[in-house]
């Protein structure tokens, strides 16, 4: 998790869009959630809307990552808040963060 997360910001997610697709209802809350996936499933985009403003979120998929025989699938995941207050921001991204985080042991 990060101590601060601004407006607009990318990041590199370790799944799969299928995987991306299964889990955002959940990471995202109770904000209602509107999803507009590109046929090719190669890139995709949502909006997610609290009482007021949007977080509109898009995404593509990058090459796997290789590590000798582990290949690791990726997305580049666009967030860009809009007329979401700072701390509605803060709030939202470490629940999300918190969710989409996954271990194993």
């Amino acid at each position: 998790m990060q101590a601060y997360y601004p407006s607009v910001m990318e990041r590199e997610m370790g799944c799969t869009p299928a995987e991306w697709l299964m889990w955002l209802p959940d990471a995202v809350g109770p904000w209602p959630l509107t999803v507009q996936e590109n046929p090719s499933a190669s890139q995709g985009q949502a909006l997610a809307q609290p009482h007021a403003g949007v977080l509109r979120l898009s995404w593509q998929v990058l090459p796997d990552r290789v590590l000798g025989l582990v290949r690791l699938p990726r997305l580049q995941v666009r967030f860009e808040f809009e007329s979401i207050s700072e701390q509605d921001r803060q709030r939202f991204m470490r629940r999300f963060d918190l969710y989409m985080q996954r271990g194993g042991g």
